[in-house]
């Protein structure tokens, strides 16, 4: 073979064993209309319900969306962002991601929004540790006992209302 071909080969070689496959499963979808912070967005057929989505804004930002409204035509997502950012056209993409937020002490005394990220201007959350928002609550028998009473501080409440500390459930 010529020097162009062995050249030609050998740079194919390199390519092939450098090539890093990669499985990108994300369905991408147009708003359709923004109003009162839901976007109607068509295209995404297999995003399932409470599933966390991408609005790839004309701003050049991403702002975070969760699927919540699924339809025949269309899906309804909330906008968990700056809702003035999205507009008709945009594209969104799915993540593959349920709604998940920051879990720990950490976020004891912090102010979060609704994706779990510090507002309070106090600095990032030091935790690695995140939690599904949409879980099932554990069963009231494996609950620990309410046996302590939260005072709210008006007596009507607390005369007429007994509420126990930790109290998930009134039956």
């Amino acid at each position: 073979m010529s020097d162009k071909s062995n050249m030609i080969v050998e740079n194919l070689r390199r390519k092939i064993e450098g090539f890093q496959p990669s499985a990108d499963q994300a369905q991408a979808g147009t708003v359709l209309e923004v109003a009162d912070g839901i976007a109607r967005i068509s295209g995404l057929d297999d995003v399932r319900s409470m599933e966390m989505v991408e609005f790839a804004t004309r701003a050049g930002k991403t702002v975070t969306g969760l699927a919540l409204n699924l339809e025949e035509t269309n899906v309804g997502a909330v906008i968990m962002g700056d809702t003035t950012q999205v507009v008709e056209g945009d594209k969104v993409k799915t993540t593959g991601r349920l709604l998940e937020v920051p879990i720990g002490q950490e976020l004891v005394g912090r102010v979060v929004n609704p994706l779990g990220e510090p507002i309070d201007n106090k600095g990032p959350l030091n935790t690695n540790k995140t939690g599904l928002v949409e879980r099932i609550a554990p069963g009231v028998i494996s609950r620990k006992s309410v046996d302590t009473p939260l005072q709210t501080g008006i007596k009507a409440i607390d005369g007429l209302i007994p509420i126990g500390r930790g109290q998930r459930e009134l039956i």
